[in-house]
């Protein structure tokens, strides 16, 4: 029999950083947990990504997920606020990383679209889908919900031929 894979999915944010992680067998999937990780809004830049770094550090050693999964960063308006949501991602994806675990990367619709079925919906959907697809699920905000969900994304596409190949090309996306 297969073991279980245990994914951390993070759902990176420069105020509130979302974490879950769950266990993956086959199409089964088993919640492990949750939560946010809030940098300190007073603090400068570097400080407040120095602390979304410990907490992810924190967690991935308490958890020891063997993959990670990280959102994409999209565009909005405000270019100041999409540039410190790319470090806010930097560091999403620097913790597992510098832990040793491969990192998939997933667009927001592509995580919609792995878990409720389509590229565009609400919180409202997500959280209900969440929560019908690992029934024990607990999360503390919307920010570990969204982080549940990309781990769910990333145990779907884990299994795929192009997955693999990128994972033994060290090209994982």
């Amino acid at each position: 029999m297969k073991e279980a894979i245990r994914i951390i999915g993070i759902d990176p944010g420069l105020r509130n950083t979302g974490w879950g992680v769950i266990d993956s067998l086959g199409n089964s999937l088993r919640f492990v947990a949750s939560g946010t990780i809030k940098s300190d809004n007073k603090l400068d830049l570097a400080s407040r990504l120095n602390q979304l770094y410990a907490g992810l550090e924190t967690v991935l050693h308490e958890f020891q997920p063997f993959e990670a999964a990280v959102e994409n960063t999209f565009v909005n308006k405000d270019a100041t606020a999409t540039l410190k949501l790319g470090q806010a991602r930097g560091i999403a994806m620097l913790a597992p990383a510098r832990a040793g675990l491969r990192v998939g990367e997933y667009a927001p619709n592509a995580v919609k679209k792995a878990v409720i079925g389509v590229g565009h919906g609400d919180k409202k959907q997500i959280l209900m889908m969440v929560k019908m697809l690992i029934p024990k699920a607990t999360f503390d905000s919307d920010h570990a919900a969204d982080a549940l969900a990309i781990a769910i994304c990333h145990a779907h596409h884990r299994t795929s031929p192009e997955w693999r190949m990128a994972a033994e090309l060290g090209t994982v996306q």
